[in-house]
């Protein structure tokens, strides 16, 4: 027996209020949790619309996202429209949501120098049988954005292409790029086709506004800084 509670009604929405809609044309602070939840669910019965539903079940629950972050896939879904698939995607939502809490604050690494740089690498390249290239992108204050693979090969190399790199960039809204990847031969010196990379990833860079802070070369037990030596 589904759960009906008093039904809210509301008029017919213009297309620029339903949800979807609205966050494509307003973004996504414009909405109101219940055109959030709305959007999860994608449909409500045959009474209520998403919305209408999405309302409703707020309302049961104090219009508390905290007390609706507690409940299982049986409680929701002893809502009329509200099957497991339903109540699944909602649930993931709130537990992405409360993920996120828990993450606010914790201090993003700042890169001073190669050895903040290599000290935070060092795990992902430690014992590697082939060669990977690795980017960190950093704000204006030189803090960690973020870290992406950017290729992978075999002993002899990997190829790193500049369009992904700087893709990686615009789209993680970067003010700066600090280039990696390893030796596994344990010869950190740079090759020819490393210092071409760098040299035209850095004119790209300046077309972009962008800068490369570094680029290390790592071994097992060492590492290479083009910024340390004078290359960049």
């Amino acid at each position: 027996m589904g759960y009906d509670g008093d039904k809210i009604s509301i008029k017919s929405w213009k297309e620029e209020d339903r949800p979807r809609e609205k966050l494509l044309l307003h973004g996504r602070r414009n909405l109101s949790d219940a055109e959030l939840i709305a959007i999860l669910i994608g449909s409500g019965n045959k009474q209520e619309s998403a919305v209408e539903l999405s309302k409703r079940i707020l309302n049961v629950h104090a219009n508390d996202l905290n007390q609706l972050g507690k409940l299982s896939v049986q409680e929701l879904a002893r809502f009329k429209g509200i099957g497991a698939a339903k109540a699944i995607s909602i649930i993931a939502a709130l537990e992405l949501g409360r993920r996120r809490k828990e993450q606010i604050g914790v201090e993003k690494p700042k890169i001073s120098s190669s050895r903040d740089a290599y000290e935070l690498l060092a795990p992902q390249f430690r014992d590697l049988a082939h060669e990977e290239f690795w980017v960190l992108l950093l704000n204006r204050a030189n803090l960690v954005l973020a870290r992406h693979l950017v290729s992978k090969g075999g002993q002899a190399g990997t190829i790193a292409d500049p369009k992904i790199i700087f893709n990686l960039a615009l789209l993680g809204h970067a003010s700066a790029i600090l280039l990696a990847h390893n030796h596994p031969s344990g010869n950190f010196k740079p090759s020819t086709a490393d210092r071409e990379l760098t040299t035209k990833l850095i004119a790209g860079a300046q077309l972009l506004d962008l800068q490369i802070l570094d680029h290390l070369i790592f071994t097992d037990t060492s590492y290479f800084s083009f910024a340390d030596e004078g290359l960049i």
